[in-house]
């Protein structure tokens, strides 16, 4: 259990390493409240697998926000989710993104239940294209849903409600062998729906933990985003008492971030993600249409050709800083160095978002079509 006292820090305020991009980020000393007590929506139709609602982090509201639990439909055959979590490292919680894998990565060890009890996922299995639930687990109903089985879990008998690993009365977990090596594997981010339910989650003042003090309204959801669905879960407890601290101020020291700069203003829709895998799918322009078919054709394949090297590059960059997790991992002292290497990913993120960015301005520019110019007047007119 969290003491109020261990809650009761301050916000440590970092200068992001892009200055020009006018963003901060914020490395938050006091953990976030415990997981709440809640019911699993019944699951909405075959194919869709439950990804468990966890504390996220506002930085303009300066508070921890509850993202509901949901049913989400896999982005691939065979593919499972790997529930993000909170970790203590270099005196800060930070958070690492969840993603779809072929398997189950490390979790931080958190028992978020309906299959993820600290390790791995046992709420069901991929056979031969078609996911099966385990019932003992999820909300299933069986006349809609066939492909089901019942095998009884012995972690849910355990009962824990930490909901972050490491730092004072954290999960004392580390990542085995297996799970590292399913860290290593190709994933895909979490898909749009899941991002625009984090969104309505933020934007929901009664998800703050500063308001539901650890027991949120809105607990789950049978889909994502929907919040006035009629079989939305509100929690019926808080999973351990929570006060949100006193001191929520920020540091006189932090220079004020104009409007237009923060991430969820900005015009070019520029995010604040630390890793290329937190990164939003990047957005395609539509197809162009000047009149000349041919020239459409060929701009075509301009723009077609730019998007394989654009994504070629976030993968390359995604591997790369994967690596550097591992390697650190293996290194003395790693959580002294973590706060470093996550400034250093953030950075290159965010060069490579304005890179790709800055290509995609010009290559519009150069498909526009010619501006006409105008008359002059007659001399002496």
């Amino acid at each position: 259990m969290i003491s109020v006292r261990s809650l009761a820090v301050t916000l440590v305020i970092l200068a992001a390493s892009v200055a020009s991009f006018g963003q901060f980020r914020v490395a938050i000393t006091f953990g976030p409240p415990a997981l709440p007590v809640y019911e699993q929506p019944l699951c909405p139709g075959e194919g869709y697998i439950w990804t468990p609602g966890y504390w996220y982090w506002d930085d303009d509201a300066e508070d921890y926000f509850w993202v509901p639990g949901t049913w989400v439909l896999a982005p691939e055959p065979g593919f499972l989710w790997t529930p993000g979590y909170w970790g203590w490292g270099g005196g800060a919680f930070i958070f690492h993104a969840g993603y779809w894998g072929p398997e189950v990565g490390f979790y931080g060890g958190i028992a978020y239940g309906f299959g993820y009890f600290g390790e791995g996922y046992e709420g069901g299995r991929w056979e031969n294209g078609r996911f099966f639930y385990n019932r003992s687990v999820n909300n299933i109903n069986v006349t809609n849903i066939h492909n089901v089985y019942n095998t009884t879990v012995v972690h849910e008998t355990v009962v824990n409600r930490v909901s972050y690993n490491g730092g004072e009365g954290g999960i004392n977990a580390r990542p085995t062998p297996q799970q590292e090596a399913a860290e290593r594997q190709r994933h895909i981010p979490p898909v749009a729906a899941q991002t625009q339910h984090v969104q309505a989650a933020r934007a929901n003042p009664q998800l703050r933990s500063s308001v539901n003090q650890g027991r949120p309204p809105v607990a789950a959801t049978p889909r994502p985003g929907d919040f006035k669905d009629r079989a939305v879960v509100p929690a019926k407890a808080a999973g351990a008492p929570y006060h949100s601290p006193a001191n929520r101020a920020r540091s006189n020291a932090e220079p004020s971030r104009p409007e237009s700069n923060r991430p969820e203003n900005s015009a070019s829709g520029r995010s604040n993600a630390t890793h290329v895998r937190d990164l939003p799918p990047m957005q395609r322009p539509a197809a162009a249409n000047s009149g000349n078919a041919k020239l459409d054709q060929k701009y075509q394949k301009q723009q077609e050709k730019l998007n394989a090297k654009q994504d070629q590059e976030r993968q390359k960059l995604q591997q790369r800083q994967e690596k550097d997790h591992q390697r650190l991992a293996q290194q003395r002292n790693a959580e002294a160095r973590t706060q470093q290497l996550e400034q250093k990913h953030q950075q290159q993120t965010q060069q490579l978002q304005q890179k790709h960015e800055a290509q995609q301005q010009r290559i519009q520019q150069r498909q526009q079509p010619p501006r006409q110019s105008e008359p002059r007047p007659p001399k002496g007119k």
